[in-house]
């Protein structure tokens, strides 16, 4: 079995290099001013280095517990004719002195012994950073709950879909239709959202994100995130706390934002639908995912902007409900409940 080669990211081999310096020794002043410059320039400079020391320290940690004499293994010449390069361990007593030796090596390796522990430490820690990928489709009238591999929650809503991609050093999501809310699990490595051309990073939260007809809208439950545009290249649209909610258009990407308490931003994930001054095309379109009995909704009504509380499958409520809006009119068909202004389908009536 061939093992993929990983490439690093010009910003994770930056972080590598910067991460040995500082192992190495005490850095020049000028060194130090260069490091400083380095992780000011952009947060992720300052994670990526974080996550770089929690991979060496979690390697750290992982040599020490092994009965190897590390200093051995270094100077060890490769068995001839090995075409692998493999130099097989050997297990020594966990009482031996090499054991100290083991405990002091970040400072004692220098030169070639340092390269050549790097080249271990890749050996052993690519096949957890290799990135992971997973795709996950709730169907219609079928929500569902899914735990990722960092520990992370998503409710994924009916009628949506997700692609998920996890490596040692971020965690992404495509929201590719539908709606999703992520209760984040903590951790280093950045957690983010792609949906329509937007990028929701999160600062350890929960939050939902939802693609409307002619909005993106995003709402936060709990912590915070930062929303920006062209996929995360873009401008800074919005920083939202728990609380608020933003719709984002997708033509011009103008944002709106607004308050709205947690509990009505998760109603859902308990088959609720609750919609506060909400187009009627939109509040339909909820109800679509959980039903199959459809409710259509007439161009001309489309636009009434409506409050209410409802059960996402009890139609008969929803029926009495719409019943009650004086400006509507309501006709059950064969493929659905139709919604129209009352003097439109008045004026359809007569001039048939």
């Amino acid at each position: 079995m061939t093992t993929p080669s990983v490439h690093p990211s010009a910003l994770t081999q930056a972080a590598a290099n910067w991460h040995a310096l500082q192992r190495q020794g005490d850095l020049a002043p000028a060194q130090q001013r260069a490091f400083m410059q380095w992780l000011l320039v952009s947060p992720d400079h300052l994670r990526e280095y974080l996550a770089i020391s929690e991979v060496a320290g979690a390697l750290g940690d992982a040599l020490r517990s092994m009965p190897i004499d590390l200093e051995a293994l270094l100077a060890a010449p490769a068995p001839p004719g090995n075409a692998g390069n493999v130099v097989r361990l050997q297990p020594r007593p966990a009482s031996t002195p090499a054991r100290a030796a083991v405990r002091a090596w970040p400072r004692r390796l220098p030169g070639l012994a340092a390269v050549a522990v790097l080249l271990l430490a890749v050996g052993i820690v690519t096949p957890l950073a290799w990135p992971r990928s997973s795709h996950h489709v709730a169907q219609h009238g079928a929500p569902r709950q899914i735990t990722l591999p960092d520990g992370s929650v998503v409710h994924l809503n009916a009628d949506s879909e997700i692609s998920v991609r996890m490596s040692l050093f971020g965690r992404w999501v495509e929201l590719e239709r539908g709606q999703a809310s992520f209760v984040v699990a903590p951790a280093r490595r950045p957690f983010t959202v792609h949906a329509a051309g937007l990028q929701v990073t999160d600062i350890g939260t929960t939050f939902d994100v939802s693609l409307l007809r002619e909005q993106a809208r995003i709402g936060v439950s709990e912590g915070r995130v930062q929303v920006r545009g062209d996929n995360g290249r873009g401008r800074m649209l919005a920083d939202l706390s728990a609380g608020k909610v933003a719709q984002v258009d997708y033509r011009d990407q103008r944002v709106q934002v607004r308050d709205e308490d947690a509990a009505s931003m998760t109603a859902w994930w308990h088959g609720r639908v609750v919609f506060r001054d909400e187009p009627l095309r939109e509040v339909a379109d909820r109800f679509n995912r959980s039903n199959t009995q459809r409710l259509i909704v007439g161009d001309d009504a489309g636009a009434l902007r409506l409050t209410g509380n409802l059960r996402a499958n009890d139609l008969a409520s929803l029926r009495v409900f719409l019943d009650q809006q004086p400006t509507l009119a309501i006709q059950q068909h064969s493929d659905g409940i139709h919604v129209r202004l009352r003097e439109a389908a008045q004026h359809g009536a007569t001039s048939r």
